[in-house]
């Protein structure tokens, strides 16, 4: 895998906290950031797209009434659990 360098301005005392972990755990600060740069870009990207897909699905009208979504919510753990509602 290639890699790039570039500069990323922090904190006085973020750079402080990134360097007691970079020494307690033996990597360096470029690992543990590249490390935490990758985490919040998958958590990110996740839910952008997940967004995304939901404004899509209700612009073509795919949606579930607040109620129907309430009484799955509310059915939870109960012996009579409703199934998920669906758009049909």
């Amino acid at each position: 895998m290639s890699s790039e360098t570039f500069t990323v301005r922090v904190d006085t005392a973020i750079k402080k906290r990134l360097e007691k972990l970079a020494k307690s755990t033996g990597r360096s600060r470029s690992f543990l950031a590249a490390e935490a740069i990758n985490e919040y870009l998958g958590v990110n990207e996740w839910q952008v797209t997940g967004i995304k897909q939901a404004i899509e699905s209700a612009d073509r009208g795919e949606l579930i009434a607040h109620d129907r979504v309430k009484e799955w919510v509310n059915s939870w753990g109960s012996k009579d659990e409703l199934p998920k509602p669906t758009g049909k």
